[in-house]
């Protein structure tokens, strides 16, 4: 006698969705060819809270480096900044730091 069932039963899970909420997190902005230095100086400034030293520092690495990480901290504060860089023409993104 068979004691199998006829058919098997599926079971829902739930997966969670990978959140970035709480994750250290970075802001990295790529060098483009239309922006001057002092608009990127004066964003750094205004959108990251940088002085004119670092905003000026910063601004040189990503010409010669052609990129750099402008600002570090959790997501949810990084991507409103994140966005008012990129609304202002610059090229920039947030990457998430995992822990080893």
């Amino acid at each position: 006698m068979n004691t199998r069932p006829l058919f098997e039963e599926e079971e829902d899970v739930l997966v969670e969705d990978e959140t970035t909420s709480g994750l250290e997190s970075k802001i990295i902005v790529f060098n483009d060819d239309h922006n001057t230095f002092d608009w990127v100086i004066r964003c750094f400034m205004e959108v990251c809270g940088h002085t004119h030293e670092q905003s000026e520092q910063l601004s040189l690495i990503v010409h010669f480096k052609g990129k750099a990480t402008v600002k570090t901290g959790d997501f949810d504060t990084l991507k409103p900044m994140k966005d008012a860089l990129v609304d202002r023409g610059l090229s920039a993104v947030i990457e998430s730091v995992f822990a080893d």
